[in-house]
């Protein structure tokens, strides 16, 4: 598989050393090594139920749906829609072996490791960013309405209430306090996520004199936005002085986080996030894989913030929730360590 460039060491934020990138165990000591748990189980039947959208996916956009193909339009890879058959019989093929002996494809089977062999399959056939254009697009939309967005929310002149709008767009209307003079978000999906949600917050950030650092995966995975192509998005929106619609944005940083899944290992970040984040007062971790699957109940030695969607039912079910249900989870480390 594909592996990122940069040297990985451990985030520098975490609280425990026994720290594990796993909100709900996929298995006990005391189970049989030989036969997948329930849990296991289920996460397979999840990752095999998402092979067909590799293919064509439907994208909801406001009230309308757009059907769009995947790997088997990608014009950057030779025969692409054989390949695209190819690479669904080959991952179908690996998720069974798995049912039958969950040690058939390495260890341990958890979220990291279905989600590896996805983009080993995929990368051996050639397809390395098969959103590309589905990204593409829907950043190149988000950015035509970024300026009015912005602009709307500054005209509500009151601070607290502007603040307000801007987490109400991300954070499903939870207020918290922030007062953090540095603020890194490991952020998720390009287009309107990361373009109409985040950067309009992390503007008011900035605007209120914090250093922000934006951490975006190095590798393609999905539709996640990647460090290079946040690094062009936001060279668009700045204006001739390097500013956000009239704010400074020189305190604004793009860090390459080092990641190449849809969710997030902090044992393993890149050297320059881990550098990066050594003073922050505040963690944001945006998105169900980075904020809900792997890190919801990992401790900092700061202030952190895990915001997601759920939108798996075997995630809703285990964590008690409805899909579809937005989960906030804002922790205060003098909370943590009284």
């Amino acid at each position: 598989m594909e592996r990122s460039s940069s040297e990985l060491v451990e985030f520098p934020l975490l609280m425990h050393s026994d720290y594990a990138a796993c909100t709900i165990p996929y298995r006990l000591p005391s189970d049989d090594p030989r036969n997948p748990t329930p849990n296991e189980l289920s996460w397979i039947n999840v990752l095999q139920q998402s092979i067909p959208s590799y293919k064509l996916t439907h994208m909801s956009i406001g009230l309308s749906m757009v059907h769009r193909k995947r790997a088997e339009s990608d014009t950057s890879v030779p025969d692409a829609a054989n390949r695209a058959e190819q690479f669904a019989e080959r991952y179908t093929e690996i998720l069974e072996d798995l049912k039958k002996d969950p040690r058939s494809h390495g260890s341990p089977l958890d979220h990291f490791l279905l989600c590896g062999l996805r983009e080993k399959v995929l990368r051996e056939l050639g397809f390395r960013d098969i959103f590309k254009k589905v990204k593409d697009e829907e950043n190149a939309k988000a950015i035509s309405l970024f300026e009015d967005v912005v602009r709307l929310n500054d005209a509500i002149e009151d601070e607290d209430k502007r603040l307000e709008n801007l987490v109400r767009g991300i954070f499903a209307g939870n207020v918290f306090d922030l007062g953090s003079a540095q603020v890194i978000i490991f952020v998720d999906n390009s287009g309107a996520d990361i373009i109409l949600g985040i950067l309009p917050f992390a503007r008011e950030l900035l605007r209120r004199g914090s250093q922000v650092v934006l951490a975006a995966n190095d590798l393609p995975s999905i539709n996640d936005i990647t460090h290079s192509e946040l690094i062009e998005i936001i060279s668009k929106l700045k204006d001739a002085e390097g500013r956000l619609i009239g704010v400074d944005a020189s305190n604004l940083l793009i860090a390459n986080s080092g990641n190449g899944l849809p969710i997030i290992n902090l044992a393993r970040v890149s050297k320059e996030v881990a550098h990066l984040a050594s003073d922050a007062d505040l963690v944001i971790l945006e998105g169900m894989g980075r904020g809900i699957e792997t890190n919801l109940y990992a401790q900092f030695k700061c202030d952190s913030l895990k915001i997601g969607m759920v939108k798996h039912l075997e995630i809703a079910e285990m964590l008690g929730c409805r899909l579809y249900d937005c989960v906030f989870k804002y922790s205060q480390v003098s909370s943590l360590q009284a």
